[in-house]
């Protein structure tokens, strides 16, 4: 944990999550968000002493260069990026100017076989064997005379969207225990585009708006060779506080996800402006 330089509540409080693709591109990663100029960081796929990454805190060395508090998460134990009998680690990590405190995990308790090792699969990078299970990493942030609570979500990319249904309905029935004073923000990874049903009926009965339900289409992965663009990285709020000024980031090439941001604020204005980078 660091500790940043003091500072002074701002006016609103300015939001981002990125699924960074373990931090292969670390130096550009870092680049942009320092350059973004954000308050509050929600990472996934975040790897700690893993050999494809050279053994490096990602989220550590990026809360240092940012000058930010961070909380990791453990998703999963990375069974072929051992580096000299010391295990390595992949999870979701939580960057903020602000203090974090009372950070938990919630685990799934649905989770995908195909990570399990299995004797007939090398214990080798390509097959990612795995132990541990999707979650979400849930921390209050102190901003003097606000309440907020942050869920840092990633959701399961394997299995059908039944599995993934079940994670997401888990994942609201813990923030609905939160009471209606306490702003809330959930984001993250989802695997799957939040504008089809079932999913939007629950985030409508939930009362979560979507700051970016204003672009009409907003692929937020980079399409590669082998899998094409798609919708599944995303914010909801509910609170008291105002979201405004939704960004999708898509001329960032630092991961195969684009990086999305928005404001927070107590002022209603801009509510539905949104843009994406060119």
């Amino acid at each position: 944990m660091t500790t940043p330089a003091p500072i002074t509540l701002p006016d609103a409080v300015k939001i981002a999550t990125w699924n960074i693709n373990r931090g292969l591109r670390l130096n550009e990663v870092i680049e942009f968000l320092a350059g973004a100029a954000v308050d509050l960081i929600l990472l996934q796929e975040v790897d700690l002493n893993a050999r494809r990454t050279y053994c490096r805190n990602v989220a550590r060395e990026i809360a240092q260069a940012l000058a930010m508090n961070y909380v990791f998460g453990c998703e999963f134990e990375e069974l072929s990026q051992r580096h000299n009998g010391t295990p390595a680690y992949h999870g979701q990590a939580t960057l903020s100017r602000f203090p974090l405190f009372n950070s938990r995990i919630l685990r799934f308790h649905r989770q995908s076989r195909f990570w399990l090792p299995r004797w007939f699969v090398p214990p080798t990078g390509p097959f990612q064997r795995r132990v541990g299970g999707r979650m979400v990493l849930i921390s209050y942030v102190a901003l003097p005379e606000r309440k907020l609570v942050v869920y840092n979500v990633h959701l399961e990319s394997r299995g059908d969207e039944g599995l993934r249904y079940s994670q997401f309905r888990q994942l609201l029935d813990d923030a609905s225990q939160l009471s209606e004073d306490i702003q809330v923000v959930l984001a993250g990874d989802f695997n799957t585009d939040l504008r089809q049903k079932p999913f939007v009926q629950d985030i409508d009965k939930a009362r979560l708006s979507n700051p970016f339900d204003c672009f009409s289409s907003i692929p937020t992965t980079i399409p590669s060779r082998f899998n094409p663009s798609r919708t599944i990285d995303w914010i909801m709020t509910k609170g008291p506080l105002v979201a405004s000024e939704p960004k999708l980031h898509d001329s960032i090439l630092a991961s195969d996800h684009y990086p999305l941001s928005f404001t927070l604020s107590g002022k209603s204005h801009d509510t539905r402006r949104g843009r994406q980078d060119r």
